[in-house]
């Protein structure tokens, strides 16, 4: 789930290069959400040899973050 996986990498240094096919589509969701900046790999691209790379969280994805956390 793509929140998981933000909440997963809230504290990571930046850039991370992702590998795992399951953590470049949550990163494909979160950037289309505008949670994240990252470079990811092209639309018809096969993902199970695909890389992506995330720069940062955004504030948006920062505020979402906080949200979800039980308080």
């Amino acid at each position: 789930m793509p929140m998981d996986f933000l909440r997963r990498i809230k504290d990571a240094g930046f850039p991370l290069a992702l590998h795992d096919e399951a953590d470049i589509r949550n990163a494909i969701v979160l950037e289309a959400a505008e949670l994240i900046e990252a470079q990811l790999p092209a639309v018809d691209a096969p993902l199970t040899d695909a890389k992506a790379i995330i720069f940062r969280i955004t504030p948006q994805g920062r505020a979402a973050i906080s949200k979800a956390e039980p308080r």
